[in-house]
């Protein structure tokens, strides 16, 4: 489908969605949500896409929600917000649950509702330039996005509301070493890394990498019994597909494997 406010790809098996409001840091409004939700669906949905990649065009990753957008709209502003994040967790809902692996490519700012969604990613991946904000409690705004459920359990309650009440400002480092992100690049060499990246997880056990996703999120709320019970039947069920026979018979050969994630 044609998307007004997003960059759409696939190639080689990597669906990469590229937020395309440069000249506003990629805030998102009603347009940007609506189609990063529907971009979502399509990545999900699409057999031949096996890693989603999430970045921003320009200068910035996301720099959270519009304000000018708020500004513009107060006596709607109720409806405007709620419209806005029924896409935007939408969208998180879906790139949390997609069996295939996504990778959040932060080329630039991350603020607000665009640090949220960062956060929603499997994995982070950050240019040296970036940068973390929650930035909420500049506006006398709470969180949204995610970053509620996800920022206390990557990094403690306290740091949480550090990070909002204060708008601290991490770097790409800081927030690497705080575990928000899992790798830091140089800007040169950002584009090649995430690539690189992407390449290697679509080339993975699509199946096997969804499984164990499922098992990490259902891990936070359930029982040790429960949660190896759950793990019993992921690998016995990931015991019936293509990869897992292939991947056995070459381990036991001592020979490469190419899975097709089936």
């Amino acid at each position: 489908m044609g998307y007004e406010a997003i960059r759409y790809e696939i190639r080689d098996a990597v669906a990469t969605i590229a937020l395309n409001r440069p000249e506003a840091y990629n805030a998102l409004n009603l347009t940007l949500g609506r189609d990063l939700f529907h971009a979502t669906l399509e990545a999900d949905e699409d057999r031949a896409v096996r890693c989603i990649v999430i970045t921003g065009t320009g200068k910035a990753f996301c720099a959270g929600g519009d304000v000018k957008d708020f500004n513009d709209s107060p006596d709607r502003i109720g409806i405007l917000i709620k419209e806005l994040t029924t896409y935007l967790h939408g969208a998180v809902s879906r790139l949390a649950r997609t069996a295939k692996p996504v990778i959040m490519a932060v080329n630039g700012v991350a603020a607000g509702g665009g640090m949220s969604l960062a956060l929603a990613g499997d994995l982070v991946v950050a240019a040296e330039s970036a940068k973390f904000t929650m930035a909420y409690s500049r506006i006398a705004a709470s969180p949204d996005g995610s970053s509620s459920y996800f920022l206390p359990r990557m990094i403690g309650l306290r740091r949480a509301l550090e990070l909002h009440y204060t708008n601290r400002v991490l770097s790409a480092r800081e927030a690497m070493d705080w575990g928000l992100v899992n790798r830091v690049h140089p800007d040169a060499e950002f584009p090649s890394a995430v690539a690189a990246l992407a390449t290697e997880l679509a080339q993975g056990p699509t199946l096997a990498y969804g499984r164990a996703k499922l098992l990490f999120h259902q891990s936070t709320q359930e029982s040790l019994e429960t949660q190896m019970e759950l793990e019993a039947q992921a690998i016995a069920a990931s015991g019936h597909t293509e990869d897992f026979k292939n991947g056995v018979a070459a381990f036991a050969k001592k020979q490469p494997v190419a899975f097709q994630g089936r």
